[in-house]
């Protein structure tokens, strides 16, 4: 796990812990906690899923810029085998 997603996701565990205990520490009726608790989940777990798709994004992006410099990498070095049988054959 990358040192990204394991900030992300200790961010987001640690922000719904201190949201829980503050709600749960409010001076608020069992109904009115509850109804906040659902909310508050609610909304972290929207916050979790958009985190997630920004990271699978991020990591989208990065993968294809990757394939892309490899293949240009993979056509250079076919490119200088090829001269270098080139040569080699006018040696001969």
């Amino acid at each position: 796990m990358s040192s990204l997603t394991k900030f992300v996701a200790g961010f987001a565990i640690g922000g719904a812990i201190g949201a829980i205990a503050g709600i749960l520490l409010a001076p608020k009726s069992g109904e009115e906690t509850r109804k906040q608790l659902k909310e508050t989940a609610q909304e972290m777990a929207r916050k979790a899923d958009e985190t997630a798709k920004q990271i699978q994004s991020k990591a989208d992006e990065t993968v294809n810029r990757l394939q892309k410099e490899a293949e240009e990498i993979k056509g250079k070095i076919q490119d200088k085998i090829q001269d270098l049988v080139g040569k080699k054959e006018d040696q001969e």
